[in-house]
């Protein structure tokens, strides 16, 4: 369990938790301490029945003068107060406990991004947050698989661990792939269940969420000429209102043949590019541009076909309108 005196913010916390009605187990949990502690603290500074965060700090203050001398903090990290330091690293790896990072590797990682460097060597971890070795040690193994922390060999045989300045791109980078699984397995479910089911719109929803995080973790790297080229097949798509293929995209676009497969790639890489249509490659190696199967229901399709079917083509409709403005 991590050691270390519990400080103001500690106490706040502990008073405010027990105000929700969390139990001492619980609190514990959270601060990374004993049970026992927490009850401890509890019992020891509680007055008519409720714990006093700012009189139990008072109190641990007076006790800390009875037994040694005032000492002033004694600066680090570039004349930072320590306390001031271990307070933020506190709240820091507090905040990364809640978005998903165990206790112990959450304070080891803010205690490297904090340090001037950017790295600290095993001792310098186990002084900083007063813990053990073989808590370091397995904080920093769940770092380095998340591919937070890597470590360096010092002259002689001490490592250092290293927090490196992309280290947030490369982890993210690092769940892509499986971002991108979650979003085709979903798109395979809407052809089983299908899109008009409430499970088939649960998955559409599913699946667009998925391929957005990918594409905004991967940094798709697309040039603004390669999302023109993309969105202009779509049109193209779209206006030819029937399957191409790539010789003849390239011919009606007046585009080398290279270019347009180079779109029609973007847009199977990219496949937000043409939403709310999606292009689907024909047995005979045509494309052609078709509403995606979770944007409309069976119902919403049949009735806007039967609507269709009542009333004039875009043809029939222009010539309407150029007939009434002569």
């Amino acid at each position: 369990m991590p050691g270390g005196r519990l400080t103001h913010e500690h106490r706040r916390q502990i008073a405010s938790w027990l105000a929700d009605g969390l139990g001492y187990a619980e609190i514990a949990r959270r601060l990374g301490r004993p049970t026992s502690t927490i009850s401890r603290e509890v019992a020891r500074n509680s007055a008519s029945g409720a714990y006093l965060a700012d009189r139990a700090q008072q109190a641990a203050g007076q006790r800390a003068r009875r037994r040694r001398p005032v000492r002033a903090a004694q600066p680090q990290d570039g004349g930072r107060p320590a306390e001031s330091v271990r307070a933020f690293v506190e709240r820091f790896a507090t905040l990364l406990v809640g978005v998903g990072l165990p206790r112990m590797p959450a304070r080891v990682f803010v205690c490297l991004l904090t340090s001037e460097p950017g790295s600290l060597t095993s001792a310098e971890l186990v002084r900083g947050l007063q813990v053990s070795p073989a808590s370091v040690s397995k904080a920093i193994g769940y770092l380095e698989e998340m591919e937070l922390v890597r470590r360096t060999q010092e002259s002689g045989r001490r490592e250092r661990y290293v927090v490196d300045d992309d280290v947030w791109l490369r982890a993210f980078r690092s769940d892509t792939g499986a971002h991108d699984e979650v979003a085709a397995a979903a798109r395979r479910g809407i052809e089983i269940f299908g899109a008009g089911t409430p499970a088939g719109a649960r998955l559409g929803r599913m699946a667009g969420f998925f391929t957005w995080i990918s594409e905004q973790m991967n940094g798709s790297g697309l040039t603004d000429a390669a999302v023109r080229d993309a969105l202009t097949v779509v049109a193209a798509l779209v206006h030819a209102a029937r399957p191409l293929t790539v010789d003849e995209l390239a011919t009606a676009l007046g585009w080398p043949v290279q270019r347009a497969a180079g779109a029609l790639d973007t847009i199977g890489r990219r496949t937000s590019l043409a939403d709310p249509l999606t292009v689907e490659r024909t047995g005979r190696g045509a494309y052609a541009a078709v509403p995606r199967a979770d944007r409309l229901s069976a119902a919403q399709r049949a009735a806007l076909t039967q609507a269709a079917g009542r009333r004039p083509t875009p043809e029939a409709w222009n010539g309407e309108e150029s007939a009434k403005r002569i």
